[in-house]
């Protein structure tokens, strides 16, 4: 019989150990490359072609992307993401880091509101933009509220620019919580002795936050502000819920990526030329990351 002592199983161990491990990793990789992988370079292709929903198309060049320059609802899309970011990102740096502040303390009863102020991020973006498309409507409650106090009703829904503030601050409030537990991990390891110490140096709650809270959490700051840029520039579902599938008046709200699902679906879908504007996205979504890292960078050195 053949020997089955521990250095024979040892051998069979080692043999085993080379390909064991993508064994197990095989379903993972295979998801990633299906669902990821693929649509990524399945669409750097097509940026280069004119290919259409049911047509294969042929390969174009840069015409695509000279077509961009030209194409008033790209600029338009490129306007209304980009100040998305700058209305969204701002807020969502501060207001979490704030109520993680409140949020902090161990008192009775605060893991009520912990909960409460987390409740929005669990709940569907189609739910919650249904309920703020009935709050700010017409004959929604705030602008029944604002008419009682004789303000008049306000075209939340129907002005250019308001219907973007609203859905900036729908992302905000549905963010907050998010943010709000990234900034508490944050906060539970900044050691309390610095705030004893400059509480002995007699500085005051917000002297306190400038110099001791906000240094120890800049990193994580950094950390907020890349990932809510790079959400911010690719909104989709707040915008295209409460402003509608055209983007609000005369399409004026359309942000980059709904002008990706207006241009690329359909049986006419021009897939080539969404294609184009989802690379765009992509790049600029990358620098604003970029950018955002850089800056955290010099402002440790």
């Amino acid at each position: 019989m053949p020997s089955t002592g521990p250095r024979t199983r040892a051998v069979r161990v080692r043999r085993q150990l080379p390909t064991s491990p993508w064994l197990f990793a095989a379903p993972g990789l295979l998801v990633i490359g299906a669902f990821i992988l693929y649509p990524f370079v399945s669409t750097l292709v097509n940026a280069f072609t004119d290919r259409r929903t049911l047509i294969p198309g042929e390969f174009v060049g840069l015409a695509n992307f000279r077509e961009l320059l030209h194409d008033d609802m790209f600029w338009i899309g490129l306007r209304n993401s980009a100040l998305y970011v700058l209305g969204v990102v701002p807020a969502l740096v501060i207001l979490p880091l704030l109520l993680a502040l409140l949020v902090q303390k161990n008192i009775p009863g605060i893991t009520f509101f912990r909960s409460a102020f987390y409740t929005p991020v669990v709940a569907s973006i189609v739910v919650v933009g249904l309920i703020w498309v009935w709050l700010l409507d017409e004959r929604g409650l705030v602008n029944s509220l604002l008419e009682t106090i004789g303000v008049g009703r306000v075209g939340f829904l129907s002005d250019q620019w308001l219907l973007l503030m609203s859905a900036m601050a729908v992302t905000v409030w549905k963010g907050l919580g998010y943010y709000m537990i990234i900034y508490l991990a944050a906060l539970a390891n900044v050691p309390r002795e610095l705030h004893e110490a400059a509480a002995v140096d007699g500085a005051g709650a917000v002297r306190r936050f400038v110099t001791v809270t906000v240094p120890a959490v800049r990193s994580t700051m950094a950390l907020v502000g890349a990932l809510s840029s790079v959400a911010a520039f690719k909104v989709f579902s707040e915008v295209y819920l409460m402003a509608g599938p055209s983007g609000g008046p005369a399409g004026e709200d359309t942000t980059l990526v709904m002008l990706v699902q207006r241009t690329g679906t359909g049986l006419t879908g021009r897939v080539g030329y969404a294609s184009a504007i989802s690379v765009v996205v992509f790049v600029v979504t990358v620098a604003l990351m970029l950018l955002v890292l850089r800056a955290d960078r010099r402002s440790e050195s």
